[in-house]
């Protein structure tokens, strides 16, 4: 039996999946980590993420079946490296929201959206601030290039991945040329000894060859994979969502939600002007993709349920954590449409969407409101989607056409609850499939399944609709009347709140 590696460094968990050669999966394994705050900076040690991958190979059955097999990791922020692969700086994660002048600056420069955490924004930013490591810097790359470069020795990433980096000419399928251009024109005068041309990694499309598995790389895993097994281009978490859920093509969309939450909506022709809450980047092959990216979603949800399960344990129970979420989830659903007044903003982190360049968690509640435990947390949920639900509306006013949307990550772990919720707030049916829990590896072996058995010119859209997904089993959600009510009587009282996020911000 051939079997299909797809490996994924996300934010909370280092996950890995096998399918066999109908696509199915058939083994998994994973590795808990989690992001420092260090010296003002979120950031991860890259000798764990390589802890990590070991860990959840071992797990990993059949191990000399891996035909093919792919890293992805957490999109954007910035890796940057000597010429000979030294880290300079410590990685500075998508968390990060330490790069608002830049952003700015290139966005006026470019006429194109460059969110905070764009790689490109963190070098500008570095640059700007006169940091001592830049002079040095030969190569930037994202965590999924980095791990691909140290397994295979290319340094090359998958398009969707390097549209989290710089802008992408979706007609060259390649960094936009103009752009580069005018970044060397805007640094020319500090001479620090390089050019953007020459730190960025090569862009592969899915099913382009991007490389084996080194005798050296297969020593970092300790040998537990061996040399020599293809790889495909990497991607970020973004890419590979797009393809665990089908929504590769033209009107089609995803929802990823976990520690951040971003939605994925393929465009048929650009929008018309320039948002400060899209991105525009690409699907794997390179087809222009309108992206809502919000840093916050579960973390302050998960924070409560922690805390209502050392609540239950001071009375002798000791339910498990996935007890409890489905149980809270379920019970959400009790609640009122509007939440019965409560408010909550999940705001760990800063907020790219809503300019915000930091978090404080709040829960308000006037002193009429329904405060019972359904409400608590149905409020709870709509905080992890209401960020998204700004800027989806934003698409709904430049009339994007959404066919279908389907929905993974942990949030649509529960049946029906995060995927009826989603529905109401985005006013269109959400999808979720038997993979919800495990897009991001499971896309990943996807894309590696793409690489090695595609027939000559098959898009990867019509590999995916017709080899993968037509026997799939799927769930779909229309919205329902009275939650979408519900829903909107929330969003406009959240944009109040918003109000006293800045000020918690600006004196807590």
């Amino acid at each position: 039996m051939n079997t299909y590696l797809g490996i994924e460094l996300g934010s909370t968990r280092i996950k890995a999946v096998s399918i066999d050669e109908n696509h199915v999966p058939v083994s998994s394994a994973d590795y808990t980590w989690a992001s420092s705050f260090e010296n003002g900076v979120w950031t991860y040690e890259l000798a764990q993420a390589f802890e990590g991958l070991k860990t959840a190979l071992a797990g990993i059955e059949d191990r000399g079946s891996v035909k093919a097999m792919g890293i992805s990791a957490m999109m954007h922020g910035y890796l940057a490296f000597d010429k000979d692969w030294n880290l300079l700086v410590p990685f500075r994660t998508w968390q990060n929201t330490i790069t608002a002048q830049a952003a700015a600056e290139l966005t006026a420069l470019f006429g194109f959206n460059i969110p905070q955490r764009w790689s490109i924004a963190h070098l500008y930013q570095a640059v700007l601030n006169g940091e001592e490591h830049v002079p040095q810097v030969a190569h930037i790359t994202t965590l999924a290039g980095y791990i691909h470069y140290m397994l295979t020795g290319v340094n090359a990433i998958g398009i969707g991945e390097a549209s989290g980096m710089f802008p992408i000419d979706s007609d060259g399928l390649c960094f936009n040329e103009a752009m580069l251009d005018k970044f060397d024109e805007l640094i020319a005068s500090r001479s620090l000894g390089w050019n953007i041309r020459s730190v960025l990694p090569t862009v592969l499309v899915a099913g382009d060859e991007a490389g084996k598995l080194t005798e050296s790389g297969a020593a970092l895993l300790d040998g537990l994979l061996a040399p020599g097994i293809p790889f495909a281009p990497p991607e970020g978490d973004a890419g590979t969502g797009m393809a665990s859920t089908n929504a590769v093509a033209p009107r089609t969309g995803n929802v990823s939600a976990g520690t951040s939450i971003f939605s994925m909506v393929v465009l048929e022709k650009p929008l018309s002007k320039v948002y400060e809450e899209i991105d525009m980047v690409t699907t794997p092959s390179g087809k222009p993709v309108a992206m809502v990216h919000c840093n916050n979603c579960t973390s302050d949800s998960n924070a409560w349920v922690n805390l209502l399960q050392e609540t239950a344990q001071l009375f002798g129970a000791d339910p498990s954590s996935g007890e409890l979420y489905t149980k809270l989830y379920e019970k959400s659903l009790e609640g009122d449409a509007d939440c019965g007044g409560i408010l909550v903003c999940n705001y760990m982190a800063g907020e790219g969407v809503t300019h915000m360049d930091a978090g404080r968690p709040l829960v308000v509640r006037r002193p009429e409101s329904r405060f019972t435990l359904a409400n608590f947390f149905r409020a709870q949920l709509y905080s992890t989607m209401a960020t998204l639900k700004l800027g989806m509306d934003i698409l709904a006013e430049e009339k994007v056409s959404i066919d279908s949307l389907t929905g993974h990550g942990g949030l649509f772990k529960t049946p029906v609850v995060g995927q009826r919720y989603m529905a109401a707030a985005c006013g269109a049916p959400v999808t979720c499939m038997q993979t919800a829990g495990e897009g991001g590896p499971y896309g990943m072996a996807l894309l590696a399944a793409y690489a090695v058995k595609r027939s000559e010119g098959e898009a990867l859209e019509d590999y995916l609709k017709n080899r993968v997904f037509g026997e799939v089993s799927a769930s779909t959600l229309a919205p329902d009347a009275a939650d979408m009510a519900g829903f909107a009587a929330y969003i406009e009282q959240y944009k109040k709140l918003l109000k006293v996020e800045e000020t918690a911000v600006a004196f807590i």
